[in-house]
């Protein structure tokens, strides 16, 4: 769940500009004086809702497939999120960690002038098949 591509229906405001909404999470709505301005709006709005549920433990939905989609005034946009990203932007600090390795690993480890958390997170992102 790291990019996450959801549609959004840009409609054109009578006084100008545009304004977005997403089907599936009613409560995300934006707005932009231009389409680029809009379009911008509109992957903040879907990350503030997306982290917001994510910290909330509430459920992410499927993206509703575009072909079932009914759209009288507006024109869809497929908008991006990665949450990897904006997770790595935000959420940056450090948190301690214990564990527990052999006492002959550790003083070898030590004698070599290892890194212990830089390790930790190599190992970490490796298993979890993040890169840089």
């Amino acid at each position: 769940m790291n990019k996450l591509f959801y549609p959004a229906i840009v409609h054109t405001a009578e006084e100008g500009g545009f304004w977005v909404t997403f089907p599936d999470f009613p409560e995300c709505l934006t707005e932009g004086d231009d389409l680029q301005k809009a379009y911008e709006m509109a992957v903040e709005a879907l990350g503030i809702v997306l982290v917001g549920r994510k910290e909330d433990r509430e459920v992410i939905p499927d993206p509703t497939p575009i072909n079932e989609l009914n759209v009288e005034d507006g024109a869809i946009v497929i908008v991006g999120f990665d949450m990897l990203e904006y997770q790595r932007k935000h959420n940056s600090k450090a948190v301690k960690k214990t564990l527990s390795i052999p006492e002959w690993l550790n003083e070898e480890a030590i004698e070599k002038g290892v890194n212990f958390s830089q390790v930790l997170q190599e190992a970490l992102m490796n298993k979890l098949n993040i890169r840089k």
